[in-house]
């Protein structure tokens, strides 16, 4: 939008001033505004987080140590930066057919842009993203996880 009056000395002046005021009506709006700053670490004990928020990458386990994870590889391949490494092995059921089971699920939080895509590819549900958020550490290798727990296996579906 081109305005003849700009290209005078004072309509350039008066034009000036009003995008000033504009944005100082702007500045005062924030100013006189409720403050919403958290003062953490102070309130740790009060936080609240959004139901929304995406912390560590986590497997829910029951408390018979079971799992839903069924080594799919699903997470693994929508990961966009290969954060999720599925490891899996072939056993032999007592029935004599082959099943596929999880051996080992690593995680690298520190590569990790939290984008959820592996928790919305997953069609078991066997991950989720808890409310931790602190991740201060000295060493990379301890952002380095292993999802399922010692000894787990995945729950049986009962027939």
């Amino acid at each position: 939008m081109e305005n003849k009056n700009i290209n005078s000395y004072f309509g350039g002046f008066f034009y000036g001033l009003g995008t000033l005021l504009t944005g100082m009506k702007t500045s005062m709006k924030v100013f006189f505004r409720a403050k919403v700053t958290e003062q953490y670490p102070e309130n740790r004990k009060t936080l609240v987080l959004s139901e929304r928020f995406r912390g560590t990458l986590n497997m829910p386990h029951n408390e018979n140590n079971e799992h839903k994870c069924v080594a799919c590889g699903l997470c693994q391949l929508a990961c966009p930066n290969d954060t999720i490494e599925v490891i899996s092995e072939m056993i032999e059921t007592e029935e004599g057919k082959k099943k596929k089971i999880l051996k080992t699920y690593h995680y690298d939080l520190g590569a990790c842009m939290f984008c959820q895509l592996c928790v919305t590819a997953c069609p078991h549900d066997a991950i989720t993203f808890d409310q931790q958020f602190e991740h201060a550490v000295f060493d990379r290798s301890k952002l380095m996880m292993t999802l399922n727990r010692e000894g787990s296996k995945v729950i049986e579906k009962k027939k």
